[in-house]
């Protein structure tokens, strides 16, 4: 036979077509970088088309590669899922902890937190979360990983909220534990609203913000100087 046409059918093309069939394209094997393009994919479809219609072999088309290189890295979709929750979780805590640490005056923290919420608006995150809490509804071992990650927005706002009493001397007649549960469920109930697409006509979501923060710019500016609320004895 001839040498060429041995060789001609051994050698396997890249890319193309082969018998009018698309071939895959080729697979990547550096570990972080094809992590990091399952990650992306991931974060894309779980936007854009919701928990329920993520596919691990479409999450790999995107991604370009092998479809097994997903159960390799995560162990499955849940463990997928809460991957790119943990990388973006880990980002957006870190920023939102560095702006309790340098910007004192409690309503630039709001209106920079206002700010922050546009911007998670915008890249998804507010959707993907809303995505996963409701997927946690019915699936026991999604809720067991995923509240613990929720959970820690709220002990990061209860830790600025104990701040701000500690250091104002302010005297209150509830908790910093009690104030900061408002203020995260507060918000969560503003992303749910806001990722159901209700327009501001009807859910006035903007406009409640911004009470809040014309309450914050009425309060005392020198919180020492109130009288104390006495709390009533039992």
């Amino acid at each position: 036979m001839d040498k060429t046409l041995v060789q001609a059918r051994r050698r396997k093309p890249a890319t193309g077509t082969k018998g009018g069939a698309p071939v895959a394209p080729a697979v990547r094997s550096d570990g972080a970088s094809t992590r990091e393009l399952i990650l992306q994919a991931t974060r894309r479809r779980l936007i854009e088309q919701g928990y329920a219609n993520l596919s691990v072999r479409e999450i790999a088309a995107d991604a370009g590669v092998n479809h097994a290189l997903i159960g390799y890295h995560f162990n499955g979709k849940q463990q997928l899922v809460l991957a790119v929750l943990d990388d973006a979780n880990a980002r957006l805590l870190e920023r939102q902890s560095r702006m309790y640490d340098h910007t004192a005056n409690a309503t630039e923290q709001w209106r920079q937190a206002c700010d922050f919420y546009e911007e998670d608006l915008r890249s998804g995150f507010v959707k993907l979360l809303m995505e996963l809490m409701g997927a946690s509804f019915h699936d026991e071992a999604l809720r067991l990983e995923f509240t613990p990650r929720l959970l820690a927005w709220h002990r990061l706002v209860e830790t600025a909220v104990q701040r701000f009493v500690d250091q104002s001397g302010v005297e209150l007649p509830v908790s910093a534990r009690a104030i900061s549960s408002g203020i995260g469920w507060f918000w969560m109930g503003m992303e749910a609203s806001m990722a159901l697409q209700i327009p501001e006509e009807k859910g006035h979501q903007r406009e409640a913000l911004e009470a809040v923060a014309q309450l914050l710019r009425l309060a005392p500016t020198n919180p020492k100087a109130r009288k104390p609320v006495r709390r009533s004895k039992a």
